[in-house]
């Protein structure tokens, strides 16, 4: 369905799930397009971000930041397109950076609003490569990880929009870079076009004898994504002084009790301890945001001298937005998943 200039589609969290997320947690409603107040802005989206992220924020469990309520519209970065304006810093048919939601419409007083340009390029690498995922991959691998050259890096989820800069900015500071991902064509995809040293099927039945082959130096950071036993095969592996920096633990997200099986929180802190490893969680805008330009800058240049690639995964119509975030919770994407909202 194509947008309305009178009707607002937008998808609400029904219900909470309990493990994996269904189709039917989420509900597809229609309503008036809201009009804006004296000092805002109406927005029309074009792209619309889907994350793991957000499988947490449809929880109601503590966390850093407060959950979606059942029957409100799920929240999510968008590049938008304003369409109305009572408000004196914006113009009809800017392009902005907004947390626009699931939905067609949003109404902003301007607030967290990230001009993108008169006629940006790449409108939608906001949401990816030049926006949250590729500021989390720049922080958590150089702040974080510290990269020598010389030094094993190895990468979790290596085609996600994350992992797969990661590596390639592993790269750029000279590592080897290990990549891990879920079948034969990322991985391919990995060594062949990210220019990754190696990568493994992590669903390999071999795998973790795979990955002490593929790090006969042992591992100097590894860059965390997904936990689980990817995590169980890298831990004996690691250097003296290695360094974890944790941004994610997607095989966790859809759990409904503790995982099954011997209690490994000894060995843990054990090798924490022996090898006087550093592990760091990190959440990119609370600890980053004021070293956002540092970043914009570098990842500008890496991608106008072909030194860093990009690869999107685009899915048409915010009506496919759940099923697509349902097949992301299932490592179905490959690449950054964006939905295509509207026109451009």
């Amino acid at each position: 369905m194509t947008q309305s200039k009178s009707i607002n589609r937008r998808i609400v969290l029904a219900s909470r799930p309990h493990g994996l997320p269904t189709a039917g947690n989420f509900r597809l409603e229609e309503v008036p397009v809201p009009e804006p107040k004296d000092g805002e802005v109406l927005l029309r989206s074009v792209y619309l971000s889907l994350d793991p992220y957000m499988r947490g924020r449809m929880s109601d469990a503590p966390s850093y930041a407060a959950p979606v309520e059942v029957d409100a519209v799920m929240g999510a970065g968008t590049v938008s397109r304003v369409v109305a304006s009572r408000h004196s810093d914006y113009a009809v048919g800017d392009w902005v950076l907004a947390q626009g939601g699931w939905q067609d419409y949003a109404v902003s007083t301007g607030a967290g609003l990230t001009r993108l340009g008169d006629k940006p390029d790449h409108p939608s690498y906001a949401l990816g490569i030049l926006g949250m995922p590729g500021f989390t991959a720049y922080m958590g691998l150089l702040d974080i990880g510290q990269p020598k050259a010389g030094e094993t890096l190895v990468v979790a989820a290596c085609t996600g929009p994350v992992g797969a800069t990661v590596g390639q900015i592993g790269k750029i500071k000279g590592c080897r870079v290990v990549g891990v991902a879920g079948g034969p064509e990322k991985c391919r995809y990995a060594v062949e076009e990210l220019g990754f040293d190696a990568c493994l099927d992590h669903k390999a039945a071999d795998f973790a004898e795979q990955l002490a082959k593929a790090c006969p130096n042992g591992i100097d950071i590894y860059y965390e994504n997904v936990g689980g036993k990817v995590f169980d095969a890298v831990l004996p592996l690691l250097n003296t002084s290695a360094r974890i920096p944790v941004c994610g633990l997607i095989s966790f997200y859809n759990a409904t009790e503790q995982p099954q099986g011997p209690d490994r929180l000894a060995l843990l802190m054990r090798t924490v301890l022996t090898k006087r490893l550093k592990i760091q969680g990190f959440i990119i805008f609370d600890d980053y945001a004021p070293r956002y330009d540092e970043f914009a800058r570098d990842m500008a240049a890496w991608i106008a001298s072909g030194q860093i690639k990009y690869r999107e995964d685009m899915v048409e119509g915010l009506e496919n937005a759940p099923q697509a975030f349902i097949g992301l919770m299932q490592g179905k994407n490959f690449g950054k998943l964006v939905i295509r909202v509207g026109a451009d």
